[in-house]
């Protein structure tokens, strides 16, 4: 029996023996295999944000970050200088960087202020050269006007839910925003807070200070790396130029005013070319950047044969072509909007609102450059003589005058057609080329001549 015991007792020893050499192997192979890992040459991919936070750079951020995933890369790095942009754009940046399976870090080389402070703090790491300032993310307006409180709320929040997602004082990054936020050897009540590099290094909201990109490469403890800049193709920068507010802002300019002075002459010429030219650089860039569904360039075609079909067809000016320009103003406005949907939070509102403001404004523009230009264009000569100058004076012997349009004038007659303003008119059972003075003139309503220019009545409608 003891001879038994003793048995047991020593293959059991032998068992623990055997596990824990083998524990002892595995450990050992494992520190091998993270020795190898530590010292295997890193994929390191940078890429800039240098200007203004907005549909651009949040396009280029998406490319930058898909392509790092595909290429395996170990780190990414953004090389930072801007003075912010619009928030919504900043948001959505922020949300891709904290959802990134890549860490990454963030080089302030200069300025990250505004939206560019919310993108830092959502990053994993920070830098910063010698001098460079982070902070004053205070929610304004186009004309750089403090937002109402509702605004500053929805950024307090983002702020700081951004900054305990990546362990840094969620209250100094409300601070940022918020000017009654005051805490004690950091910042007083009534100021907005913006670290320098020095400050930024002693509460927590900086990694370290650095020159270069490889001296942040240094930093992080990477000795082996290969770099990755992103390059954009010329595709790339043409669509990039395409989606910037202001170049949409132009586009929608030019379809208004194309189909403005297409509306004043007859048949399809070089405004309708000019205007559908535009459409297409406007909605294509959108459309494949996936901004701009299909349904929302149907709102536009769809707004723009209400208004055809007012103007041609129903004549006047009612329920159609209201409703055909809402459907245009809608089509182009929803086309900026990233994905919209029918939830209505802030940051959409404030989006849609911002979309809103440049069509309006283009719109308007637009209108009062066409109005202006088609009283000027064919007196002017600043762009050479568009229109022939030369007088045939009557004293000399000419005159276009035929009796029969002189003795029609100060009698009534009727729109033979719609005037927009030039139309025609019929008078004592003849027809007659016209043109209303004043605005749009109805099929069918009375007028009156008052003059005869170019070949063509001037009338007036009778009321």
């Amino acid at each position: 029996m003891t001879k038994k015991i003793y048995r047991l007792i020593t293959i059991k020893l032998l068992l623990v023996a055997i596990l824990f050499s083998g524990a002892g192997i595995s450990q050992e192979n494992k520190a091998e295999q993270n020795g190898q890992d530590k010292n295997k040459t890193q994929q390191i991919y940078v890429f800039d944000i240098k200007e203004k936070i907005a549909k651009p750079i949040w396009r280029k951020t998406q490319m930058a970050l898909e392509e790092a995933r595909k290429m395996n890369t170990d780190h990414i790095i953004i090389d930072m200088n801007t003075y912010g942009g619009q928030v919504n754009y900043a948001d959505s940046l922020r949300s891709a960087l904290l959802r990134s399976q890549i860490p990454v870090t963030v080089f302030i080389n200069n300025n990250a202020a505004s939206a560019g402070a919310l993108i830092s703090i959502a990053c994993d790491s920070i830098y910063m050269l010698p001098g460079a300032n982070i902070g004053a993310a205070t929610v304004v307006n186009q004309s750089g006007e403090k937002m109402p409180d509702k605004y500053q709320s929805y950024m307090r929040a983002t702020m700081r839910s951004t900054a305990e997602a990546n362990n840094r004082d969620p209250q100094i990054a409300e601070a940022m925003v918020d000017a009654s936020i005051e805490i004690e050897g950091i910042i007083e009540e009534g100021k907005v807070l913006t670290f320098t590099t020095e400050e930024a290094i002693e509460h927590g909201f900086c990694e370290g200070k650095a020159t270069s990109i490889s001296q942040v490469i240094q930093n992080l403890g990477i000795k082996d790396y290969e770099i990755t800049k992103q390059r954009l193709t010329a595709t790339d920068k043409i669509i990039g130029f395409l989606i910037s507010p202001v170049v949409s802002g132009v586009l929608i300019m030019v379809i208004i005013g194309g189909i403005y002075f297409e509306l004043q002459s007859p048949g399809l010429g070089f405004p309708a070319a000019a205007a559908i030219l535009a459409a297409l650089l406007y909605f294509a860039p959108l459309y494949l950047e996936g901004l701009a569904a299909n349904w929302e360039i149907l709102l536009f075609i769809g707004g723009i044969l209400l208004i055809l079909l007012e103007l041609f067809v129903i004549t006047g000016f009612g329920v159609a072509g209201v409703s055909g320009l809402l459907l245009m103003i809608t089509g182009l406005t929803l086309s900026m909007v990233d994905n919209f949907k029918f939830n209505f939070t802030i940051g959409q509102l404030d989006t849609v609102a911002k979309a809103f403001f440049t069509v309006a404004t283009a719109m308007l523009l637009s209108l009062i450059g066409s109005f202006y230009l088609g009283k000027k264009m064919f007196t002017t000569t600043t762009f050479g003589h568009l229109a022939l100058d030369s007088v045939q004076d009557r004293a000399e012997g000419y005159t276009s005058e035929e009796e029969e349009y002189t003795e029609v004038i100060g009698q009534e007659g009727t729109a033979h057609t719609v005037l927009r303003p030039a139309g025609k008119v019929e008078v004592n059972d003849d027809i007659y080329d016209a043109f209303a003075e004043a605005g749009f003139i109805d099929k069918g309503s009375r007028v009156k001549i008052t003059g005869y220019t170019n070949t063509q009545l001037k009338v007036r409608k009778i009321d």
